[in-house]
Parts: C-alpha cells; sequence; structure tokens
C-alpha cells in the first residue's frame, strides 16, 4: 500500500513539473519577444505611431495584463512544489 501511494505522488508531481515547464517555457519566449521589440522600439527601428488607436492600445495592455497572470501562476506552483 506504501508503495501504490509513493508511485501516485510521484506521478501528480511528473504532471506539475510538465505544466511549470510549459508556463516557463512560454514566458521564456515571451520575454526574450518583449526584450527584442523593446530595443527595437528604443533604437527607433519601428514605428510606435499605430500604438495610438485605442484597439490598439488596449490589445497591448490585455496582452501584458495576460502574461504578468500567467507569471504569477507560474511562481504559485513553484513556490507549492
Amino acid at each position: 500500500m506504501l508503495v501504490s501511494i509513493k508511485v501516485g505522488l510521484s506521478e501528480h508531481m511528473r504532471k506539475r513539473e510538465r505544466v511549470c515547464v510549459a508556463i516557463g517555457g512560454f514566458l521564456i519566449i515571451m520575454g526574450t519577444i518583449l526584450t527584442g521589440v523593446t530595443l527595437l522600439i528604443s533604437f527607433n527601428l519601428v514605428d510606435i505611431s499605430i500604438l495610438g488607436y485605442e484597439t490598439h492600445m488596449s490589445l497591448l495592455m490585455l496582452t501584458f495584463f495576460l502574461i504578468g497572470i500567467l507569471d504569477f501562476v507560474a511562481g504559485i506552483i513553484l513556490l507549492r512544489r
């Protein structure tokens, strides 16, 4: 009986680790993309006047909000681990 509990717990930990790796990989890619975009904007290689439209600004804010929520969830998952 003790062996079956350890096996079940081990399987649960593997699933949690896979979720952590997936969320972490996504956040690393998004961070890299956002850093690249920031550098392009700071060197004036990208025209940011398109962000003057309210629709585009709302979409950008929503994107940053969702990335922040995913980062928070990943932190909680890793904290409980």
